[in-house]
């Protein structure tokens, strides 16, 4: 059994994160996908909202594609949490060019750290590019429509969460 980890903070997860979750799951018999649990970024939504909106996205893929997905909160380094999870494998989605350089070396890093952990990298779908979860919840605070950009249970839940 492969078993992949699609690593974020996924504060809120958006279609573009379920793009990249859809196309990994034919890489890989299970699919963790690993929520990180990081202070520094300062969340909107707490670790529990972000399982859980994670959770209720992935549900029908988990039947459509046969593949099992698995969500998991972790605190210690990306390498370290694929040896929790038994994954030989990192799932990256890119957007643009400022997002491969950051990559690049972290993937140096983390071969590093083990050369048995493979990092595959999957471009965003062009019409998901732009994409990004700051983006989203800037413009639901400013009362824009992020309805294009998450699913509807998401967007309840940002709208709740900022007031409007």
């Amino acid at each position: 059994m492969r078993t992949g980890l699609y690593p974020g903070t996924f504060d809120p997860i958006t279609l573009g994160h379920l793009d990249i979750i859809r196309r990994a799951t034919a890489l890989v018999d299970r699919l963790v996908i690993g929520v990180a649990i990081n202070r520094d970024k300062g969340p909107l939504f707490d670790l529990e909202d972000r399982v859980s909106m994670i959770q209720n996205a992935c549900e029908d893929m988990q039947a459509e594609t046969n593949t099992e997905i698995v969500v998991h909160p972790f605190e210690n380094l990306l390498i370290h949490c694929a040896h929790d999870v038994g994954a030989t494998l990192i799932v990256r989605g890119l957007r643009a060019v400022a997002d491969f350089e950051y990559e690049y070396q972290m993937v140096g890093m983390n071969r590093s750290l083990d050369s048995s952990v493979e990092t595959v990298f999957l471009m965003a779908d062009a019409k998901r590019q732009a994409i990004a979860s700051k983006l989203v919840k800037e413009i639901c605070r400013l009362d824009g429509d992020v309805s294009k950009f998450v699913t509807p249970a998401v967007n309840d839940k940002l709208r709740a969460k900022l007031g409007k």
